[in-house]
């Protein structure tokens, strides 16, 4: 290869890990966004109490936490809650949705 072929290569390569660059700014920004607006939701749905509940649950089971956010503000935009939801009301719900779950245990014989 000659020189100018190799700084083309460069050149294109430079390009590439540039243009990816910018695409994952792109993405992390957007999920920032979408992360800053659930939050604005979910004071809005939850008391202060109900709110740290949830954080706390986050701490310790994300996946699960995500997922009863995005529940909370698909019931509270079809009106099937009231809102506010307090700490007791938050409690009563993780309560329903964990005896929903079965637990299976292996026991070696």
């Amino acid at each position: 290869m000659s020189e100018e072929e190799i700084e083309e290569l460069q050149r294109r390569r430079l390009l590439e890990l540039r243009r990816r660059l910018a695409e994952e700014q792109q993405r992390v920004q957007v999920q920032q966004q979408i992360e800053i607006q659930k939050q604005a939701l979910l004071r809005k749905i939850l008391t202060s109490d109900a709110r740290s509940r949830l954080t706390n649950l986050r701490m310790v089971k994300p996946e699960f936490a995500q997922q009863l956010e995005l529940q909370l503000i698909q019931l509270a935009q079809q009106g099937r809650i009231n809102i506010p939801i307090t700490d007791e009301q938050l409690k009563e719900i993780l309560v329903k949705i964990q005896s929903g779950r079965r637990e299976f245990k292996i026991r070696r014989v």
